[in-house]
């Protein structure tokens, strides 16, 4: 893509900075000694939340590199490190990013390239990572731009029990309709019990992923090949009222505020019956320390419809702004953070279902984590390696992405998109509309490609 196209959302998120009246303070200093710190703003997740807890104790005790970890929410964290890094106000030297950012990113000149310093590290095992997470995160020169920390898919995940005393079996390759008819059967088994658990929170990273990967299997598609907006088409529409009919007759309570944090909260603790999301969540269901379905959850790959897989792919990963004065101190953290030592860490320290896993061929290898992971190990990494960015529905795309469209303005559409889609869960819209003026704004995105 033409650097002329991504300054597109440089100036944007430039002006919203300004307006925001942020300011960033990289700080100086190289090297990796003692007395020195590095800031770290990363996603709120459970794997985040345990390498919080880790780092004092284990890094910094070794390298004497003191972390300072901010943690956001997905859509907050989205905002922050996009204004930070695409203004180059050089406030973090480490960021969690995706597969979404990477690329572009790159192309814009925003980020260190890290294969220096993996080659350097023989440890590290560059080889081992997990060749769709390497593609997903490299530059058009082939380099690694962030090193993941964990890997996903996505995949149905159900109450194993509620299923059996409703005498249901659960394929292990489910249809959309055939989720459906089953979250009516299980509305309401249990006191307070919902049939399912799908994202409604707006926002192109929380409702959009599982909402476009559904999007995807209906034969819909945000824009053909050629850049024609699709997002009112008939497959686009039967796809989203599908989603929305499905959350609202037997989702989540407070469905609109519910995203990946509080689906997950919601599963755990029994309060929904099934849920369609990301595979880097059955570790945190199978922790009996904080889910009270531990080792009752049965997990089915991501239903479909006219495709034969459905499940999207994402990395949360380590990036380092080219702002950054601490690269060296900041490579020796984003190194340990994705290595085979920290999994191992992890799971000693933490319980083995914890692993941050979904990103290293030799985590699979481990029979510790082999056993951990029994119910969801393998149709995770079987989800990661069928995962097809490059041709995920049933006509050609533009660009690479499955649960997204990989271009600089996606970023902004799909959040408002998402908005009212979110609106009509809410009932304070309907469908038609919210797809209506979706496609009025995918039309003036698809001006400036065609």
């Amino acid at each position: 893509m033409p650097s002329t196209r991504h300054a597109l959302i440089a100036g944007a998120t430039a002006t919203a900075l300004l307006l925001a009246g942020c300011a960033g303070a990289g700080g100086g200093g190289t090297g990796g000694g003692d007395g020195e710190s590095i800031n770290v703003l990363m996603v709120g997740n459970p794997q985040m939340e345990d390498i919080a807890k880790l780092t004092k104790s284990t890094f910094t005790k070794d390298t004497g590199i003191k972390v300072n970890f901010t943690i956001l929410p997905e859509n907050e964290l989205r905002d922050k490190v996009t204004q930070d890094i695409a203004t180059q106000a050089g406030q973090y030297d480490v960021a969690t990013i995706g597969a979404y950012e990477v690329p572009i990113w790159e192309q814009n000149g925003w980020l260190q390239e890290l294969d220096s310093y993996a080659d350097k590290d023989k440890s590290f095992d560059k080889a081992d990572l997990l060749k769709p997470m390497v593609k997903s995160l490299s530059g058009e020169d082939g380099k690694l731009y962030a090193l993941p920390f964990y890997g996903e898919s996505s995949f149905l995940m159900y109450n194993k029990d509620v299923m059996k005393e409703k005498g249901i079996t659960v394929p292990e390759r489910p249809t959309w309709q055939q989720v459906a008819d089953i979250a009516a059967e299980v509305d309401g088994a249990r006191p307070g019990m919902k049939g399912i658990c799908l994202r409604g929170l707006a926002g192109w990273g929380e409702l959009g992923a599982p909402l476009t990967s559904m999007v995807n299997t209906f034969g819909g598609t945000w824009f053909t090949k050629d850049w024609k907006a699709q997002v009112n088409s008939p497959k686009f529409k039967e796809a989203t009222n599908f989603y929305v009919d499905l959350v609202k007759k037997h989702g989540e309570a407070g469905a609109p505020q519910a995203g990946f944090t509080e689906c997950l909260n919601a599963m755990s603790q029994g309060k929904v019956a099934m849920w369609y999301d990301a595979t880097s969540a059955a570790g945190s269901l199978e922790d009996p320390k904080t889910s009270k379905v531990a080792g009752k959850v049965g997990y089915a790959y991501a239903p479909t419809v006219e495709t034969a897989n459905s499940g999207w792919l994402w990395a949360w990963a380590w990036a380092m702004p080219k702002t950054t004065k601490k690269a060296d101190a900041a490579s020796k953290f984003m190194l340990w953070a994705s290595s085979k030592k920290y999994e191992e860490l992890v799971g000693e320290k933490l319980g083995w279902p914890r692993v941050p896993a979904g990103k290293r061929a030799s985590t699979y290898a481990l029979p510790e984590y082999a056993k951990a992971s029994s119910g969801f190990g393998d149709v995770t990494l079987q989800s990661i390696q069928q995962a097809n960015p490059s041709d995920p529905g049933v006509q050609p795309r533009p660009t690479v992405g499955i649960q997204f469209v990989a271009v600089p303005e996606f970023q902004d559409l799909g959040t408002k998109v998402t908005q009212e889609i979110s609106a009509a869960i809410a009932g304070k819209t309907s469908v038609d509309k919210a797809l209506g003026d979706g496609q009025k704004l995918a039309e003036e995105v698809a001006k400036n490609y065609r």
